[in-house]
C-alpha cells in the first residue's frame, strides 16, 4: 500500500548498532533507500563500532512489546522484520506483540553472532527462537552458522544448505533462505538457497571482493521486508533484496578501523520517483 512517496510501511524489531552498519540503523537506511516508510522497536542498545561489540544493554521485554503495539495499533504495517532479539524474554515479548497485531508478512533474521564473533543471543534462547519466533515467519534468513544452530546439522556445502533449509521449514515457517556467504574456501560464486512451497531455488552470483560487508544479513532481511511491504511476492522480494545488497556492497564505506559498512544510499531502478 502506498503512503505518499513511500511504496509501503514496515517495522524493524532489532538491536541498535551505534556504528550504524547493522541492526536498527541498517534496517531503517534500507527501508528509506527502497522507498518504504520505516518504523522500529528496539530490543537492545549495543556498544558497537566497526571493530566489535563491547557492551549490550537489553531493553525490558514489556517495553519491547509496548513499542511494537504502540506503532502497530497506529500505523498499518505492511511487513515486519526481526533481527537481534537477545534473550528468551525478548523473543516472547516480540511474538506476543506481533501476534496481537496479526502480522502475516514477517521476515525473521535469526541473529545469533555478530560478524566480529561477539555473541548477540543468550545460549538458552536458541530453543525459543526455534519454537516461538521461527514458526511465525513468512521467511527465515539464516547464514550458515545460524542454520547449523537451528538444525544441529553441519552445513558446509550447497547440498547441506538445501537439507538445512528443508529441516528449518519443518519448524513451521513459510520459507527459508539459507545464505552461502560463509561457505568455506571463499568460492568465486556465492550461492543462496531458497526453499518455499516445496520448491528449491538457487541464487548464484559472483563474489564481490570487499571488506565493507558489516551488516549484510540485517540489510538483506530488511530489504526483503521492504519489498514484501511494497507488494512483491516472496521470490521477487528475495530477488530484489539480493540486487540491493549487491549494489550496497559495490559502494561500501570503509571509514572505521574494522569491517566496512554497506553503501545503503544506493538507488534501485524500481524505486525511482518521477517528480511532477
Amino acid at each position: 500500500m502506498r503512503h505518499g512517496i513511500y511504496r509501503g510501511l514496515a517495522m524493524t524489531v532489532a538491536g541498535s548498532d551505534s556504528g550504524g552498519g547493522a541492526g536498527i540503523q541498517a534496517d531503517l537506511k534500507t527501508f528509506a533507500s527502497l522507498k518504504v516508510f520505516g518504523t522500529s522497536a528496539i530490543t537492545a542498545v549495543t556498544v558497537q563500532n566497526s571493530v566489535g561489540v563491547t557492551g549490550i544493554h537489553p531493553v525490558p521485554p514489556e517495553i519491547i512489546k509496548a513499542q511494537i503495539l504502540a506503532v502497530g495499533r497506529d500505523f498499518p504495517l505492511d511487513a515486519v522484520k526481526t533481527g537481534m532479539l537477545g534473550n528468551r524474554g525478548a523473543i516472547k515479548a516480540v511474538a506476543e506483540g506481533l501476534s496481537e497485531l496479526g502480522i502475516k508478512k514477517l521476515v525473521v533474521d535469526p541473529v545469533m553472532v555478530a560478524q566480529s564473533g561477539d555473541s548477540l543471543l543468550e545460549a538458552d534462547a536458541v530453543d525459543a527462537v526455534k519454537s516461538i519466533i521461527v514458526p511465525m515467519a513468512m521467511i527465515v534468513t539464516p547464514n550458515l552458522p545460524e542454520a547449523e544452530k537451528l538444525t544441529g546439522m553441519t552445513v558446509r556445502t550447497v547440498e547441506e544448505m538445501k537439507a538445512a533449509a528443508e529441516e528449518i521449514a519443518k519448524l513451521g515457517c513459510g520459507a527459508v533462505l539459507v545464505k552461502g556467504g560463509h561457505l568455506g574456501g571463499e568460492p568465486d560464486v556465492i550461492t543462496d538457497v531458497l526453499y518455499a512451497d516445496g520448491k528449491m531455488t538457487l541464487f548464484e552470483d559472483k563474489r564481490i571482493d570487499t571488506t565493507a560487508n558489516h551488516g549484510t544479513g540485517c540489510t538483506l532481511s530488511s530489504a526483503i521486508a521492504a519489498e514484501l511491504a511494497a507488494g512483491c511476492g516472496l521470490e521477487e522480494a528475495v530477488t530484489r533484496a539480493r540486487l540491493y545488497l549487491r549494489a550496497g556492497l559495490h559502494y561500501g564505506v570503509t571509514a572505521g578501523h574494522g569491517a566496512g559498512c554497506l553503501g545503503h544510499a544506493v538507488t534501485m531502478p524500481w524505486t525511482e520517483i518521477i517528480n511532477g
